[in-house]
């Protein structure tokens, strides 16, 4: 009998690559956290909001015991002691609702405790405290703009963030103000501005990874495969251990590549392998296993598909055509033994799919199970009716099928 030349399904094939890229598209990276600078004006011992102090003067401390202060609270906040700062400030605050140095403590204290929406209310009211005796408090708007955005308020935090990023002359640019601007703008879905502002984070620090990250995958949002790949190859250069860049890169090039033909395809299948390779030694997961076997079996790297693949099939959270190129992988290095199990498998969770039938038709043949192989040849026929090969199929093991 000789071996049939057996086509690719497309439909099953960019469904499972779909399930992945999909997956890599929407995974984001956590957005750095950086502590703002501490209030620079030391309180006054009083509680008043006079303060006259210098920048970056640091306030003797108030002794332990007797009225609370914002000086010695300030002290706390400067010492790290943050819920005892907190506790302090707010016993001034009660007994004075005015005093935005209380409020403004209050604020910071609660900011680097991780409480980002407490933190937002009391430094606003800060503000706007501090805004009746029509003092401004860059400082603290900073803080303020952080606090909206850990909270994931990006519709306060953004106008806040674009105020805080104006050029100013002579001053250069914060990096990680305008890195939160881009994430609000892109969780605001503003995509333009976004890569506007990240590119903007680049002049200021070029080797900024999760800066190149979202490039990438904002490019890759809108089909610029080219353009995310140089941003995602960047990204990986940059920090070589961030597993969501690897993970997104593989998809971009096999995504690249579907649309490519020839040596440009092969080319950039063969980058989809050595970027799942390297995604492999940060994260060997199953979800890393599913993203490599396709890899590799697009690569036409058969054997090493089928091991990856494998791997994928065992997990009960294995996305829709995994089984079918497993059966494929098997089936191309003629391991028909273990490319039935897993194409028996696939048509079980795509039993409408006549390419499955083909597969198995000939893999059930080629092991003379011609009952089985009759089977498989007649519901691809039901499946398929105008296909010519399964009524070759079909009329060949015939006779032999009890």
């Amino acid at each position: 009998m000789t071996r049939q030349t057996f086509r690719l399904a497309s439909a099953a094939a960019l469904l499972a690559l779909a399930s992945t890229l999909a997956h890599a598209q929407s995974g984001a990276t956590r957005p750095r956290r950086v502590t703002p600078v501490q209030p620079t004006a030391t309180p006054t011992t009083n509680g008043a909001n006079n303060s006259t102090a210098s920048a970056g003067r640091t306030a003797t401390p108030a002794a332990t015991t007797g009225p609370a202060s914002t000086a010695h609270a300030f002290s706390l906040l400067q010492q790290k002691q943050y819920d005892a700062a907190l506790q302090e400030a707010m016993q001034v605050a009660a007994a004075d609702d005015k005093n935005s140095e209380a409020w403004k403590i209050v604020g910071f204290a609660e900011f680097n405790l991780k409480q980002y929406a407490k933190a937002a209310e009391h430094l606003s009211r800060a503000l706007d405290l501090r805004k009746t005796s029509g003092t401004a408090d860059p400082e603290t708007e900073r803080a303020l703009a952080q606090s909206y955005f850990f909270a994931e308020d990006y519709e306060r935090a953004l106008p806040l963030l674009v105020a805080a990023t104006k050029p100013a002359a002579g001053a250069k640019p914060d990096a990680d103000t305008l890195y939160y601007r881009a994430v609000a703008e892109m969780n605001l879905k503003k995509s333009a501005d976004a890569e506007r502002s990240f590119n903007e984070v680049l002049k200021v620090d070029p080797k900024n990874k999760f800066a190149l990250f979202y490039l990438g995958q904002l490019a890759y949002a809108r089909a610029d495969y080219t353009g995310a790949i140089n941003a995602l190859n960047r990204a990986t250069l940059a920090d070589s251990t961030v597993a969501q860049a690897w993970q997104l890169l593989v998809s971009a090039y096999m995504a690249r590549a579907q649309g490519a033909t020839g040596a440009a395809a092969d080319a950039d299948y063969l980058a989809a392998v050595r970027a799942a390779d390297s995604l492999a030694r940060v994260r060997n997961d199953e979800q890393t296993a599913v993203l490599q076997g396709q890899a590799l079996f697009f690569a036409k790297q058969y054997v090493r598909a089928a091991a990856a693949l494998e791997r994928a099939a065992a997990s009960t959270n294995a996305p829709d055509g995994t089984h079918y190129l497993l059966g494929y992988s098997y089936f191309q290095s003629k391991n028909y033994p273990k490319a039935i199990p897993a194409l028996e498998a696939a048509a079980s969770r795509a039993p409408d799919n006549a390419d499955i039938y083909r597969l198995l038709g000939f893999s059930y043949e080629t092991l003379k199970q011609y009952a089985k192989a009759l089977a498989a040849y007649e519901k691809g026929l039901e499946l398929a009716p105008g296909d010519a090969y399964f009524k070759e199929g079909a009329d060949r093991v015939r006779p032999f099928a009890k």
